[in-house]
C-alpha cells in the first residue's frame, strides 16, 4: 500500500500487486503491476477504529493467539491499563483471574470458530487490583 498523487493533485491510496514478466525462455524481462484504489477502504477502516475507540463501552480485541490488538478508551478508563500495558499481551493469561481462565479462553475459542457468546459474566482485575464483574459479548472479527 502506498499513496499516489493523481494528475489533478488528489492523493489516493493504492494497493499494488506486482509480478515478474518473463519471455518464452523464462528470463525476467520486466515487471507487471496491478494497482487498486483503496482510498475508500482506508477511510472506512479509520472511521471504524474511531468508532471503537470512542465508544462508551469497554471494547477489546484479541488476535488468533489471544494477544490484545484492540483496547479502547473506555477499557483503559475502566480497568486502568493503557494500550501500551496490554497490546500484544495474552489477555487470558495475564489479565483474567485463575478460576476463569479456562472459561474465558473457551469463549474466545468459540468466537474464533464463528460461535458468538452474549452476556458471559466473568471477573477482570484492574491495574489497581480491584476485581470487576463484567459481561462479555464475543464475536468473530474478520478482515
Amino acid at each position: 500500500e502506498f499513496p499516489l498523487i493523481t494528475k489533478g493533485g488528489a492523493r489516493i491510496e493504492v494497493l499494488l500487486n506486482a509480478t515478474t514478466r518473463r519471455n518464452e525462455h523464462g528470463k525476467v524481462i520486466g515487471v507487471v503491476g496491478i494497482g487498486q484504489d483503496i482510498t475508500g477502504r482506508i477511510a472506512q477502516e479509520r472511521e471504524y477504529a474511531k468508532l471503537i475507540d470512542t465508544a462508551n463501552a469497554p471494547i477489546f480485541g484479541v488476535d488468533t493467539e489471544g494477544k490484545v490488538n484492540v483496547w479502547n478508551k473506555c477499557a483503559r478508563k475502566l480497568v486502568g491499563y493503557t494500550p501500551d500495558d496490554v497490546m500484544g499481551k495474552n489477555l487470558v493469561n495475564e489479565f483474567i483471574t485463575d478460576e476463569f481462565k479456562t472459561a474465558v479462553q473457551a469463549v474466545f475459542d468459540q468466537a474464533l470458530h464463528g460461535a458468538e457468546t452474549a452476556n458471559f459474566e466473568f471477573p477482570l482485575m484492574t491495574k489497581a487490583g480491584v476485581r470487576l464483574e463484567v459481561l462479555l459479548n464475543a464475536t468473530t472479527r474478520r478482515d
